[in-house]
């Protein structure tokens, strides 16, 4: 019981000292990047993208601006949460799916079957796979430990404080993470249920891991901005003098 109140004590200074922005903008982008890595973006006999990876950048930024101010564990907690957010959106989207009435597509159908195909689909699409989420929690929850990890280690020999300490264990620890989020995701489910083969699966990861990378590295200066205003503000002090020094 002692720990669970020792969590409970630690989400709450921890959630009260990272901005409310960027905890925000973390969430937002897990919800919305699996509701839209359901659409393709391109697909060949050995590549394929998805609309998600438009924003799978985004949430590994922020863990980057988290775990440079605020250390390894607090971003690896942010990232939990933002897990169970997704999985509570899931969970609501399944059941509003599954509820009777139209979506607005099916009243600017050419006619009621055709609107009642859409409407379907749209239920289908929110309604998602629980091999779907599975695959993208765990997923997630592997490449995080990566991320965090790496970027705490890099940056404790190369973070001078200038803009090349913070790109070089940003993007090397995302580079490393981003590879190990996609292909367990297309181990777990694009091998299993949609019948990759491992040739698919380790191009697909590769490629992908190289488009998010390149759009985190256009941001990144915008993450050592905000990260190192929040240095100079002291943003954040109660958590890392009670807790961070403390773990």
């Amino acid at each position: 019981m002692t720990a669970i109140k020792q969590i409970r004590e630690d989400y709450k200074v921890l959630l009260r000292s990272v901005p409310a922005m960027v905890t925000s903008m973390f969430i937002l982008s897990v919800v919305c990047m699996n509701l839209l890595a359901s659409k393709e973006l391109y697909r060949s006999e050995y590549f394929c993208l998805n609309c998600g990876l438009a924003l799978s950048w985004i949430s590994f930024l922020c863990m980057d601006c988290i775990c440079k101010r605020f250390g390894p564990k607090a971003s690896t907690k942010i990232s939990i949460m933002a897990m169970l957010v997704n999985v509570g959106a899931v969970i609501v989207f399944k059941i509003l799916s599954l509820a009777p009435g139209r979506w607005a597509a099916y009243y600017s159908a050419s006619d009621a079957e055709t609107g009642e195909f859409i409407s379907n689909g749209i239920d289908s699409t929110f309604g998602g796979a629980w091999y779907v989420v599975v695959g993208s929690c765990t997923a997630m929850f592997l490449s995080t430990l990566v991320n965090s990890s790496l970027n705490y280690l890099i940056g404790k020999r190369a973070d001078n404080g200038s803009y090349g300490g913070f790109a070089v264990r940003s993007l090397t620890s995302t580079c490393l993470a981003q590879w190990v989020d996609n292909f367990v995701f297309s181990a777990m489910v694009s091998h299993v249920y949609f019948g990759w083969n491992w040739t698919q699966v380790l191009i697909c990861s590769t490629t992908s891991m190289l488009i998010e990378l390149g759009l985190e590295a256009i941001f990144s200066p915008v993450g050592f901005s905000i990260s190192r205003k929040w240095e100079k503000e002291e943003v954040g002090k109660d958590y890392i003098e009670s807790f961070a020094k403390a773990s």
